[in-house]
């Protein structure tokens, strides 16, 4: 098996996959899961898809993580993983899918408007 590239996305946060057969070493930025993502919280969202069909130590997996926060980019790359692995065996679709790995979380930050000091929040109303 050659390797098998993916692109997800969460937020401001780009995650490009490289899925290739393996130990199941999941390498981010040049730095071990656990070093990149001190959180088991943020490993356990990340390793979703793998624990889902059982292929935690079938294949290496080397990420390029880029933009937004810890969280979305934990979100990113489990899309990502999602994505490559429905590449390498499409069968493994519908069990990604009832889960929700495999949409992609649309939802943006509100741009700031003129006059406002955010995106919805007035100044305070004096009446007098």
């Amino acid at each position: 098996m050659e390797t098998v590239n993916a692109l997800g996305r969460r937020k401001a946060a780009i995650a490009r996959v490289f899925v290739s057969e393996g130990s199941g070493k999941i390498t981010i930025n040049k730095r071990e899961l656990s070093v990149y993502f001190p959180s088991p919280i943020l490993q356990y969202i990340v390793k979703q898809p793998l624990s889902k069909l059982g292929a935690g130590e079938k294949y290496d997996i080397k990420v390029n993580l880029d933009g937004g926060g810890f969280k979305g980019q934990a979100e990113a790359l489990r899309l990502a993983i999602a994505r490559a692995l429905v590449k390498i065996n499409p069968e493994d679709k519908p069990a990604l899918k009832s889960e929700g790995f495999m949409t992609r979380d649309p939802r943006e930050v509100e741009r700031k408007k003129p006059g406002r000091p955010k995106a919805r929040k007035r100044f305070q109303f004096s009446k007098r």
